[in-house]
């Protein structure tokens, strides 16, 4: 399997019902928790979205024009599972935002609206997400097993960016005892590394909150019992 697949499969392995990733939009209002099941269902679904609606072969470049959301972690471990490479790059098959839909090349639109609703009116030559992943096995099988040596960024392996998200996680000292509160924005792959799968390589489950208001954030941290809170101003150096 993919080198990504096993931070997905230990929180599996650790308690398959806690709540693993838990999403805030306070602009919508939007609270979704997901177990690790739950994750896992969707990136399974994601993956076999990519395998075989479209047709994404291992090795083949992806790019990923996603803000910070439960959404978007379901398509980055999605593409990982499906031997993907992922980045922010212009490519031949793009997963985004309406507002950031490319004039070529197949494209995936994300309306990531509450509870995961399809656009209202789905903008024109793109595919949307929330109308076709949950007709998607629950299940991932890939026809090729994708090896732990694979890129999964853009000259980076998973086994290499699994292992600097270990690194991320000691650096930011996130422990398995940790519930992570994180405000950061998700730009780049630096970012996915360090704000998602840095709390996962760690074992910690994560809450993400967007288009916070700060006036909330302290009932928010006590009723998430959130016992790390990290914001834009904690980025590791160098990320800044």
């Amino acid at each position: 399997m993919a080198a990504t697949d096993a931070l997905l499969t230990a929180a599996l392995q650790a308690d398959p019902a806690r709540p693993l990733l838990t999403f805030y939009d306070d602009a919508s209002g939007e609270r979704t928790e997901l177990s690790a099941t739950t994750l896992a269902g969707w990136v399974a679904k994601t993956a076999g979205l990519v395998q075989d609606e479209l047709a994404i072969e291992p090795g083949e470049r992806v790019a990923v024009l996603l803000p910070m959301h439960w959404q978007t972690a379901a398509v980055l471990l999605g593409c990982w599972a499906a031997g993907a490479v992922v980045g922010t790059d212009p490519a031949e098959t793009t997963f985004c935002v309406e507002s950031r839909i490319p004039d070529r090349g197949q494209v995936v639109a994300l309306s990531l609206l509450p509870l995961a609703r399809p656009f209202p009116v789905v903008p024109t030559g793109a595919l949307d997400y929330a109308a076709v992943v949950p007709g998607q096995p629950d299940v991932f099988r890939p026809y090729v097993p994708v090896p732990e040596d694979a890129l999964a960024l853009p000259g980076v392996t998973g086994a290499e960016l699994v292992a600097a998200a270990r690194e991320s996680a000691a650096d930011q000292g996130i422990s398995a005892a940790d519930r992570v509160l994180s405000t950061r924005p998700w730009n780049e792959p630096a970012d996915w590394r360090d704000n998602l799968l840095a709390p996962l390589a760690a074992g910690a489950s994560l809450v993400l909150c967007t288009n916070t208001d700060n006036s909330a954030l302290p009932r928010r941290i006590e009723s998430e019992r959130a016992t790390m809170v990290i914001t834009p101003s904690d980025a590791p150096s160098g990320d800044r």
